[in-house]
């Protein structure tokens, strides 16, 4: 694999991004290794799995890579796509997974690092939503995740604003398990592993699930799922959403009209 490192030790996995020059962008194929690596860590009944950039990362992840947005009038995050695919693999890991992040986190890489089991970060770390100044909606799922890690309060800040918030902020908010400093982020978090790795692996296991199903125990009658869904194709049938992937791939200010 060229775009995910993949390591084990002790019962304890390791992927690593290795996309530097794309600053670990999701792309499809980026996906589809981190998964093919997730499922190999699984099959070797692993304890623990650490998700990082390469040592002295600025960019954990640049979230989802805005080349491969559908076209307009198509959902850019529907269930079947693979950045979903990815973060269900994650949330369904029957192990522990530990997101050290060092750099900057982006976008849909913020959802991928939020339903993450633990999440260590630095002075250096920071978490910016971004669809708004793309022009892109986000599907219901996504938003229940970041709901229940941030609150609403800071939720919808992150999401209107689209400014990212430092990782002594992440840390007041919760985000952060952990702030450490830089130097002594890798060993804080291997410590760590280990001592999870130490504990009975079906208990843990079995306790992971059950905070997962607790988490997303929020009921929806159809009507208010269709209203939603209806509110999203607002979005990506608009000129905004067109414009919004323009100014990206142009590295410019969108100018967006509301239309």
């Amino acid at each position: 694999m060229a775009l995910i490192m993949m390591d084990r030790k002790d019962a304890i996995g390791t992927l690593t991004f290795n996309n530097y020059a794309r600053r670990n962008a999701l792309s499809r194929a980026l996906i589809h290794e981190l998964m093919q690596a997730l499922n190999e860590l699984i099959y070797q009944q692993t304890r623990v799995v650490v998700l990082r950039a390469e040592p002295g990362a600025r960019v954990w992840s640049a979230g989802y890579d805005v080349t491969e947005f559908p076209e307009p009038g198509r959902d850019p995050l529907s269930y079947y796509d693979p950045l979903e695919q990815a973060i269900r693999a994650i949330q369904h890991c029957p192990a522990p997974v530990i997101a050290m992040i060092e750099g900057s986190v982006w976008g849909g890489a913020c959802e991928l690092s939020f339903v993450c089991d633990l999440l260590i970060g630095t002075e250096k770390t920071s978490f910016a939503i971004t669809p708004a100044r793309l022009g892109v909606p986000y599907n219901p799922t996504g938003i229940l995740h970041i709901i229940n890690m941030l609150g609403m309060p800071l939720a919808r800040e992150m999401f209107f604003t689209a400014q990212p918030i430092s990782g002594e902020r992440a840390h007041q908010a919760g985000i952060l398990n952990h702030l450490v400093p830089v130097k002594e982020l890798e060993s804080f978090t291997y410590d760590m592993a280990r001592q999870i790795a130490r504990n009975s692996p079906i208990s843990v296991s079995v306790m992971k699930e059950q905070l997962r199903i607790f988490a997303n125990a929020l009921p929806l009658n159809p009507e208010t799922f269709e209203r939603i869904q209806g509110l999203r194709r607002l979005v990506y049938h608009s000129q905004d959403y067109q414009e919004g992937q323009r100014a990206f791939l142009e590295k410019r200010e969108p100018i967006f009209k509301g239309e």
